[in-house]
């Protein structure tokens, strides 16, 4: 079933404009992309075509392109130029199946509800890195909260707690700031965790960043240690 509340599924600084990737929530497909206007967007990874991957595709200007034959979509999701038939007057029923895109806390977060609640409102940010894990996301966030959260440049460790009225969203102390991690359901063996930190960059830019990467890190070793010993344990 899927989620009905928001999810992150990338930090805004890796959908660069005229960018497309791939995205798996579990274990399905979907196309992320930004069009030159900056504008992100989050897609069916299917052309109505022939059902090749969009994700796969290109960006032209504020359309993206299909690979196989090049069909062209426009922001909304219609189908607006078939290259080999340059004059055809696209029928409105040749579109993609497109969900709601907001920008927050530094990532990029989508909605499969049909009445989506009112999406993530965070401050300032700056990107950290986004985690990809061998291991599942609930498996995940049993390591995750009960690991310490170091901040920068120093101070008493915090941990990581499930933000209010957010599900997958998890918030951290920093001194003044918080460390801001959502989770990314991938698969039964696969999650992802997106981390940016709620502060100014002028304070965490560079330095801070280099700080909090090298706790993710520690951070996936923790999380995928456990999951192997789990998976070991139930061998």
């Amino acid at each position: 079933m899927r989620e009905s509340g928001w999810i992150a599924v990338a930090l805004s600084r890796d959908v660069e404009p005229g960018a497309v990737t791939g995205v798996i929530i579990q274990d399905e497909e979907w196309a992320l992309w930004r069009a030159k206007s900056g504008h992100a967007h989050f897609w069916e990874d299917r052309c109505p075509h022939r059902g090749m991957r969009l994700s796969f595709g290109f960006v032209r200007g504020d359309r993206l392109g299909c690979l196989y034959h090049g069909w062209q979509y426009g922001e909304s999701g219609q189908c607006c130029y078939v290259p080999a038939h340059p004059e055809l007057d696209v029928p409105a029923t040749i579109r993609v199946a497109t969900y709601p895109v907001a920008e927050s806390g530094g990532m990029i977060w989508t909605c499969f509800a049909p009445s989506p609640p009112a999406p993530p409102a965070f401050g300032d940010a700056v990107p950290v890195r986004s985690l990809f894990l061998d291991a599942s996301l609930p498996q995940a966030v049993e390591v995750l909260e009960s690991f310490g959260v170091e901040p920068f440049p120093a101070g008493p460790a915090g941990h990581a707690a499930p933000a209010p009225e957010r599900e997958r969203v998890w918030i951290a102390p920093i001194g003044a700031d918080r460390l801001l991690m959502a989770g990314q359901d991938v698969g039964a063996t696969r999650s992802a965790l997106h981390i940016a930190i709620l502060g100014a960059a002028a304070r965490y830019a560079g330095p801070g960043q280099a700080h909090f990467t090298r706790w993710a890190e520690r951070l996936r070793h923790a999380i995928e240690t456990s999951a192997s010993a789990q998976a070991r344990d139930a061998a």
